[in-house]
């Protein structure tokens, strides 16, 4: 099976969440990105500002986001088609856990009266 292999030359942000997209064969797709935006990978993309510290990584010929986040561009190229399937694969995705669910804000006295044990343990070892 042949899959052929685009590269992104250049992006444009064109509005929120959007991207206008020039691959290396001279197809343009404008994207809108918000209802991928879903899930620990991308879910983070929601925030605007994030978004749109999109760059272009020229060796891999993509988008890329500072959290390693980016898309095939052979996904991108053919978004016309593959685009639909896309997004609702994205509907099936989780967010990852706010960050004050994965390390609550409040801690019991007990927990604290360990840690200073073993801070205390492990400072008389030293």
């Amino acid at each position: 099976m042949m899959h052929d292999i685009f590269t992104i030359t250049e992006f444009e942000i064109v509005a929120p969440y959007t991207l206008r997209l020039t691959f290396d064969d001279g197809v343009i797709q404008v994207i809108d990105f918000a209802p991928m935006l879903r899930g620990e990978l991308y879910g983070p993309l929601r925030d605007l500002d994030f978004f749109n510290q999109v760059r272009l990584n020229q060796e891999v010929g993509t988008i890329v986001w500072p959290n390693e986040a980016d898309f095939d561009p052979a996904t991108l190229h053919n978004w016309n088609t593959v685009g639909p399937d896309m997004i609702a694969l994205a509907q099936t995705w989780t967010d990852a856990l706010p960050v004050r669910a994965r390390y609550p804000l409040s801690v019991s006295s007990e927990s604290v009266h360990v840690l200073k044990e073993t801070k205390r343990d492990l400072e008389s070892e030293s």
